[in-house]
């Protein structure tokens, strides 16, 4: 599963296997949390991320989610830097 982007101990990784579906997601995975993040809605679909964690991602996600939908149409995946 390629790596998106690293920052504030969470990796962002999206992929495309047979089991991925839609709606357009990235995974979250942070320290033994994980977290599944609707791009389109900023909503976390699957998971346990921490609120804090959430929030900072759904941040993330809102300033790349030009980038992060049209990753998942292309199936091209770039890396993005990180929220500062």
């Amino acid at each position: 599963m390629p790596v998106i982007s690293r920052f504030y101990g969470m990796i962002i990784k999206m992929f495309f296997l047979a089991s991925e579906h839609n709606p357009p997601h990235i995974h979250v995975v942070y320290g033994e949390y994980v977290g599944v993040i609707d791009i389109r809605t900023l909503q976390m679909i699957q998971g346990d991320l921490p609120n804090k964690a959430l929030k900072i991602v759904q941040e993330w996600t809102q300033i790349h989610q030009k980038a992060l939908l049209e990753m998942w149409e292309t199936q091209d995946i770039k890396p993005l830097p990180p929220i500062d």
